[in-house]
């Protein structure tokens, strides 16, 4: 079964894309898992918040980015 990655706003989505390099890499691998076995990677990957919202904890050559706006 197939997830959705659902997004708060289209700000949110340009956020994303504005990551750097190593950091959007680790959210595409990431997303692409969320979505072929939901949503729940565990730590350090994921943490749930409740209602569906998870943070993603994306760690790069840049250093680490939190995001916590997608919603299942």
């Amino acid at each position: 079964m197939d997830y959705t990655i659902s997004y708060y706003s289209e700000a949110v989505q340009e956020q994303i894309l504005s990551l750097p390099d190593t950091l959007a890499a680790r959210y595409v691998v990431l997303t692409r898992r969320m979505v072929a076995l939901g949503p729940n990677l565990g730590e350090p990957h994921t943490k749930a918040f409740g209602e569906g919202l998870f943070e993603m904890r994306l760690k790069g050559a840049e250093g680490i980015a939190l995001s916590s706006s997608a919603r299942w």
